[in-house]
Order: structure tokens, then sequence, then C-alpha cells
């Protein structure tokens, strides 16, 4: 049964013309187009744009997907109706969330990969076994954590319309301010100090430090687990509140 669904729920994201854009096109697109105008830069830690961008874009593949094919999914199948029918139906309301829940694995590690190959061709990004299985380690943690916190977020929203609009203006956000587009300590100082409320940018730090097998347990490393951790202890607090209020 699981499978059956699992089956279902991926065909159903590749006929999702919005998210496919948003999550599997736009950022390997922008991880191409930035290689040719930066591809020639180093960055901080003595890292070529290849070794900085690469962990980079495939995070923002992951927040692609968590936020929008799980998080507004969510949304979505609450306004529509949807959530009572499949409460109605035979098929365990368990199973739907796992399927959910491994339809994001399965195309966040595409992602992974996808990104990572384009790096190798484009850029000559080096393949290095310990640090992309630790990278690959910390990349399923932050998928853990992306999922709780995604859908606490999304248990707020009570409007479908909402919800669309907040994904678009989140996308764009975590965009400047996660540190895709440029390094935030060249970014105005008003950026900086949002990077330093946005968990993703505290996310795209430790995977770049992982990636490059730079990873060091200082004050900095601390404070961004520390403030992701919360992150997702505040979003079952959430989820737990608004679960009661359903009942």
């Amino acid at each position: 049964m699981l499978a059956t669904q699992l089956k279902y729920d991926l065909l159903m994201f590749s006929r999702e013309i919005f998210y496919m854009v948003f999550t599997i096109i736009v950022p390997p697109v922008t991880y191409l187009f930035m290689g040719q105008l930066f591809g020639d830069t180093m960055y901080a830690g003595n890292l070529s744009y290849a070794e900085t961008y690469t962990p980079s874009f495939i995070l923002l593949i992951t927040f692609g997907v968590v936020f929008f094919a799980f998080g507004f999914d969510q949304v979505m199948n609450r306004t529509t109706g949807v959530e009572k029918r499949i409460n109605l139906s035979p098929v365990p309301k368990r199973t739907l969330l796992i399927s959910n829940i491994l339809r994001a694995i399965i195309i966040t590690s595409f992602g992974y990969f996808l990104v990572f190959f384009i790096g190798m061709v484009a850029y000559d990004l080096s393949f290095h076994p310990i640090n992309f299985i630790m990278a690959f380690i910390t990349f399923m943690l932050f998928n853990a954590a992306l999922l709780i916190i995604s859908s606490a977020i999304y248990s707020l929203f009570t409007s479908m319309n909402g919800a669309l609009v907040f994904s678009i203006v989140i996308f764009q956000i975590v965009m400047f301010t996660g540190g895709f587009t440029m390094p935030i300590d060249m970014m105005p100082k008003f950026v900086q100090v949002i990077a330093e409320f946005n968990p993703i940018y505290h996310m795209n730090q430790l995977f770049i430090a992982v990636w490059n097998g730079q990873f060091q347990w200082d004050s900095s490393t601390l404070l961004s687990i520390g403030f992701i951790i919360s992150c997702v202890i505040v979003s079952l607090f959430i989820l737990r509140f608004a679960n009661k209020l359903r009942k």
C-alpha cells in the first residue's frame, strides 16, 4: 500500500509545473548561470565557486521541495477538503504522511545528485568519499529539520492563497538571506541581520563546511546548531498546539 501511494505522490509531483519550476528547474539553472559569472571567484575558506555553491544549491532545492511540495500541499489538502476525504478513506493517515515524507526525501536526494553531477561536469568538482558521505548524512538531518519546520509554519494557514503568496515571498527572502546569491558579508547590514534569524542561512554555512571537510566545533558552529535545534523545538510545540485545535 505504501509503495502504491508513494508512486502516486511522485507522479502527482511530476505533473505540478509550479513545483517543478521552483524546486527542480530554477536552482540548477541558477547554479549554472552564476557559475558563468563567478566561476573563477574564490570565497571564504579558500573555496572555489563549485565548492561553495554546490552544497548551497542542493540545500536550496531541499528547501523548495519541502516547503512547496510538503508544506504547501498540507494547506491545499486542508482547504480543499482533501484532508477530510483522506480521513474517511481506507488508506491509513500514517501511510499518507510517510509517503509524503518519502517523496520529499526522494526528490531532494535527486536534487542532491543532480547538482553534484552538474558541478563535476561543468566545474571539475572533486569527489571526496568521506566528505560526500558526511555531507549526505548532514543533508538528511537538515531534511528532517526542514520537514518539521515547514509542517509547523503551514499548519498556521487556513487559506491556500495566503499560503501560496507566503511560499513565493519566503523563497525570495531565503534566496537573498540564505547566502545563495552572494556571500552574506557582502550584503547590506539589514540583510546580514535578517540572515542571522534565518535557519536556512545557518544550515547553509554548516553544510558548506561539512561538504568541504572544514567543519569545526567553535562558537559560530555551536550558535548555528543551537539556533536550528531551537527552531525545530518551537516547531514541534506549534504542531502539537495546531493538532489540538483541529481535534
